[in-house]
């Protein structure tokens, strides 16, 4: 459209027209903007609601779950030394076992490895070996070292361990 001095209405509306063309529409940009907006505060109210959650579980761990981990790591104390008592005494055992064993041999060595009531029948039999063998003297009276007691170890568990008295 060319400018004519007489025609200045066409102009203006040409104008007009190029100008709204030429302009963005404001509500398009700002539903945009908008819906972006929205999705942030979305996400900051997802976020928030997590925070409250973790300090929900922070503080019922701690208030709660912890003073329980504690009585249980006390607990589990007490287990632990019950356990290096029983160990100690198993190890005292075995080295009174070892000593009882070590006195056995050495009275079948003293007074031979079969005992009488055997030596008796295989006499009897007529196994020639026996026969002319010299019956060993009897045995002085034996006495059994002090070792130990159980319930002197375990007080509490041999009172539960006795029948009750009628």
């Amino acid at each position: 459209m060319l400018v004519d001095a007489g025609r200045s209405e066409p102009v203006r509306s040409g104008a007009r027209e190029l100008a709204l063309f030429l302009t963005p529409e404001p509500g398009a940009e700002a539903r945009q903007v908008e819906a972006a907006m929205e999705g942030l505060f979305l996400m900051l109210e997802e976020f928030c609601s997590l925070v409250d959650m973790i300090r929900s579980d922070t503080s019922q761990i701690l208030e709660e779950n912890l003073p329980l981990l504690k009585a249980k790591a006390v607990e589990i104390r007490g287990v632990y030394a019950r356990v290096d008592r029983l160990e100690a005494f198993v190890k005292m055992v075995g080295r009174h076992a070892a000593f009882l064993e070590a006195l056995v041999v050495q009275a079948e060595q003293e007074h031979g490895a079969f005992p009488q009531v055997l030596q008796r029948w295989l006499r009897s039999v007529g196994v020639p070996s026996f026969q002319n063998r010299p019956s060993a003297p009897a045995p002085a009276g034996y006495q059994l070292p002090a070792l130990y007691r159980t319930e002197d170890f375990f007080p509490g568990d041999a009172r539960d361990a006795r029948p009750p008295a009628p």
